[in-house]
């Protein structure tokens, strides 16, 4: 038998973030890992194809991202259970540690000229996304309902630095892995060792207590189930089943268009310089404007909050059907920026309907299976975007993505009630 909603009640009362300095050094410990985690994975995100290519060949060169992308979803449910079990800062620390040793390795493989080595740190680097998407339920640990939304977004904002900052230390980390003897293309790795390594210590020695992270009735610890269990319970719970369905149908819909966008203006002639401005603009929309989808979740509710990112999504999925037929790129840059905008909406109001089911025994397997399956999902929409862009071009793209959003749809309108 699990713990009831009752149960939960009888948890203290928290301060909220603002008002409590016990709040602010979990937060700031969370937004300081976040930021490094996130230039540690997009410091060498633009050569990771590059570098599978080099060691490899050019049609192993998406290979890389599906591996990371993998890796991210395998650990997403093991992190969790350790989080359950010996509290976030263990769960978050052997992450980015998983994480340091998977950019070494892939540094190592590029030295050894070994695909195999190669694929192998890119599966452990992927754990560094599972972690920084942790990171987002720890900031919500203890704090009020009320006020769930914004925390999570401000430790989800504190990616942005990394988006801005990562890509542009490519150039650097070549020259640096160079200047040490190192291949070039390996190089930008080493940035990412530094990132995941400074994340680590911020929550090792910034984050405080190692507890489990839910406590039930009596301050006993919860007894976290199992992800099937927890996925199975969220079916017959209105708010958690549409808190899953948004995260990980809003997160599909956003890599099948973003991941073929760059192919769909190479095919119109643009540059690389054009298609990374693009590109750029898109990763802003997705993490530049999440405190205010939480401002929103907090004074709104998730679902309402829910509703405005599906309509965003559903905006641009529109205006990537009109660039479908366009040879410049305004439409596509504004469908893009929407697309990240209506992501970042939807992550935020689904996660923080994660973060508070009532059930604290279901509450933290929840929030891993929620992020193993938004990974999986994700992998599974890069994995069919090509063919159904060589199919039924980028209409045939924007189509899929609403298909998905349309099961989103009816997911949310079978929760009424939920706030």
């Amino acid at each position: 038998m699990t713990r009831s909603a009752d149960a939960d009640a009888s948890l203290p009362a928290m301060p909220s973030p603002e008002d409590a300095p016990t709040t602010r050094r979990p937060l700031g410990a969370l937004v300081t890992s976040n930021l490094m985690g996130g230039i540690g994975v997009a410091s060498s995100v633009a050569v990771g194809g590059l570098l599978i290519e080099s060691v490899g060949f050019t049609a192993l060169a998406g290979v890389g991202q599906a591996f990371s992308v993998l890796g991210a979803a395998l650990v997403a449910i093991p992190l969790a259970k350790l989080a359950a079990r010996r509290g976030r800062r263990w769960s978050l620390g052997v992450g980015y540690a998983m994480a340091t040793a998977g950019a070494a390795t892939v540094v190592g493989g590029a030295v050894l000229s070994s695909l195999v080595v190669v694929l192998t740190g890119l599966l452990l680097f992927g754990v560094a996304q599972a972690t920084n998407l942790q990171s987002r339920y720890a900031a919500t640990d203890g704090v009020p309902v009320g006020r769930r939304g914004r925390v999570m977004s401000i430790v989800v904002w504190a990616t942005t630095v990394g988006v801005v900052v990562g890509p542009n230390l490519s150039g650097v980390g070549r020259d640096l892995g160079v200047s040490l003897g190192l291949p070039g293309l390996s190089g930008p790795y080493l940035f990412s060792v530094g990132g995941f390594v400074l994340a680590g210590l911020a929550v090792l020695l910034l984050y405080p207590g190692h507890r489990p992270v839910s406590e039930g009735a009596a301050g006993k610890p919860a007894r976290p189930v199992g992800a099937l269990v927890a996925l199975r319970w969220a079916t017959g719970v209105p708010s958690a089943r549409s808190g899953v369905a948004l995260v990980a149908g809003g997160h599909g819909v956003m890599v099948s268009v973003m991941v073929m966008t760059p192919l769909h203006m190479q095919h119109h002639d643009m540059t690389l310089e054009v298609i990374g401005l693009v590109i750029s603009v898109h990763t802003f929309g997705m993490y530049a404007f999440s405190p205010v989808f939480g401002w929103l979740t907090d004074r709104l509710g998730a679902a309402r909050t829910a509703w405005v990112g599906v309509a965003i999504l559903a905006l641009s999925l529109t205006l990537g059907l009109i660039a479908a037929g366009l040879s410049g790129m305004g439409v596509t840059m504004v469908a893009l920026f929407l697309l990240g905008l209506g992501w970042s909406a939807a992550t935020i109001a689904g996660s923080t309907m994660v973060a508070s089911v009532p059930d604290v025994d279901m509450r933290v397997s929840l929030q891993g299976a929620t992020d193993a399956t938004m990974n999986y999902v994700g992998a599974g929409a890069a994995a069919l975007a090509g063919p159904i862009l060589a199919l039924g071009g980028f209409y045939g793209v924007n189509l899929a993505g609403a298909v998905v959003l349309a099961a989103v749809v009816a997911v949310l309108a079978g929760a009424r009630g939920v706030r």
